[in-house]
């Protein structure tokens, strides 16, 4: 079975913000890191254990790029896409 995947609000901003940032500087390169970081949970979404476990309790980690995660919660009937950082921002308290 494979699981909803549902982005927070949280998410969706930090999504938009390093898309910006990126795009500033080179516009195709901002599309190939917004497909590959709006693709990552659908794997989740089929296998929700797959990837490591996060450094917060209950929540779970996929690297999309050497310096893109994605933070993700496992609930019952979705996976929740809480946060996605780049690798050298302060790890954000869920």
């Amino acid at each position: 079975m494979t699981l909803q995947v549902v982005w927070t609000q949280t998410a969706r901003l930090d999504l938009l913000e390093i898309i910006r940032y990126i795009a500033e500087r080179s516009p195709g390169a901002a599309r190939t890191i917004k497909n590959a970081i709006q693709a990552a949970p659908q794997s989740a979404a089929i296998a929700p254990y797959l990837y490591r476990h996060g450094r917060i309790p209950g929540t779970r980690e996929i690297v999309v790029h050497p310096n893109y995660v994605v933070i993700y919660a496992v609930e019952t009937d979705r996976i929740e896409v809480l946060n996605v950082l780049h690798a050298r921002q302060c790890y954000p308290f869920v």
